[in-house]
């Protein structure tokens, strides 16, 4: 488990999972699970339409990523969130299925975008990855504050003088990159899984931001790594183990806080 190949399954998904835990956060505090579904879902469609153009689905997934989440901004202005999101994501779901029909040689690595491969990370995806990650965490360190207040309370937040619509479309960028990094690793489908679960444990057990959003990310790592050794042992795929353990987590947060909220009536009886 722990052989020279399985250290870019380690060290990828240790980023996925750091990543996915710092952005899932904010996604759960925004209540963005719908768009932390749809926009890895249409990344997926990049990632078809780039191997049927000879380049790296890496760039696909960017590109289309980035592109659900500017479509879902701009439709957002005139219509609700839930229907513009709604409209971003079929419209990249049959983009993808176009490509998929184009490209017959696409066929064998669709199970694996759809469900992830963390086994097949090679080195040279590493940097990439790595790069994006950076970013993604810088993005999220300089809008932190703006961006925990637009959340908590918008209209405080445009009282203040923050500029609430830059905040929702720099916030989607960065769940769009995140995505793009996470599906290779955790799949399209279930990569919002571990945007949503570990991150809505965190909720449950603290409302205090800061230490909410470092339980988030231990949650995050914590079942990413389960699932990888998981799935190295029974070679069954990384997502089942990422979808199963993190409703796990959530469930067991949530057992927590009941029998916390039961305590003080058992001591009075």
């Amino acid at each position: 488990m722990f052989s020279s190949f399985m250290t870019n399954a380690w060290l990828s998904g240790t980023i996925i999972a750091l990543l996915a835990g710092s952005v899932g956060f904010f996604v759960v505090l925004r209540g963005s699970a719908f768009a932390a579904h749809a926009i890895p879902n249409g990344a997926f469609a990049g990632a078809a339409g780039a191997n049927l153009i000879g380049v790296n689905p890496l760039v696909g997934l960017v590109v289309f990523a980035l592109g659900a989440a500017f479509g879902i901004s701009a439709l957002s202005r005139r219509t609700r969130s839930d229907v513009a999101t709604a409209l971003a994501l079929v419209m990249m779901l049959a983009l993808g299925a176009a490509f998929l029909a184009t490209s017959n040689a696409y066929e064998p690595a669709v199970n694996a975008l759809l469900f992830g491969e963390i086994l097949g990370v090679s080195s040279s995806e590493l940097l990439p990855v790595a790069l994006l990650a950076v970013v993604c965490v810088l993005g999220l360190s300089t809008l932190y504050r703006p961006l925990l207040l637009s959340s908590i309370s918008p209209e405080l937040a445009v009282a203040k003088g923050v500029n609430v619509r830059v905040i929702d479309v720099a916030f989607l960028v960065v769940v769009a990159l995140s995505s793009a990094l996470a599906v290779p690793v955790v799949g399209a489908l279930l990569t919002f899984s571990l945007m949503v679960g570990p991150p809505a444990a965190a909720r449950i057990v603290t409302s205090r931001p800061l230490r909410a959003l470092a339980l988030s990310v231990v949650f995050s790592v914590i079942t990413l790594w389960e699932a990888v050794a998981s799935s190295y042992w029974t070679n069954l795929p990384i997502g089942f183990f990422v979808g199963t353990m993190s409703a796990g987590v959530y469930l067991v947060a949530r057992g927590w806080s009941l029998a916390q909220s039961r305590r003080p009536r058992g001591a009075l009886a």
